[in-house]
């Protein structure tokens, strides 16, 4: 368990090294809390956009579920990489695994591969709040027709 939070905060670390890299030497970017300018989706899932326009490339945004949101069975076209900063959270790889879900909790790390069915949980009694980067554009691409 320790190896895998390793990896994830090495790959966190990587990622944040790309983006200072391509930031101007001389600037420090600072994104509050509090001034985050969030869009919410008509499911209420919201969005806080932090490098990239989801909708055309590669993007880093904070994300937030409400509280007992379960998404339906849905594939992405990009890999997705998260830390949970507030809340708790599942994601499964099929929605008939029952018994096998491990809780995610602040500072937790997840990634979903590009292509994969899953679905979300915020199984908290607050919001989950996630810091996410995705390695394509934002997609929604339900599996099968009802299925939660």
């Amino acid at each position: 368990m320790q190896m895998m939070k390793s990896l994830g905060a090495a790959a966190l670390s990587l990622i944040a090294g790309v983006v200072a890299h391509e930031a101007d030497a001389d600037e420090i970017k600072l994104s509050v809390r509090s001034d985050l300018e969030w869009q919410t989706t008509g499911e209420g899932v919201a969005f806080a956009p932090l490098k990239g326009n989801r909708f055309e490339e590669s993007y880093m945004a904070m994300v937030r579920l409400p509280a007992g949101l379960v998404s339906p069975l849905h594939v992405k076209s990009a890999g997705m990489f998260g830390l949970v900063v507030t809340g708790e959270m599942v994601h499964l790889a099929d929605d008939r695994i029952v018994g096998r879900e491990k809780v995610l909790k602040s500072g937790d790390y997840y990634e979903i591969p590009a292509g994969l069915p899953h679905l979300s949980k915020c199984v908290s009694q607050i919001d989950c709040v996630t810091f996410l980067y995705q390695d394509g554009p934002f997609d929604f691409l339900p599996v099968g027709e009802g299925r939660q």
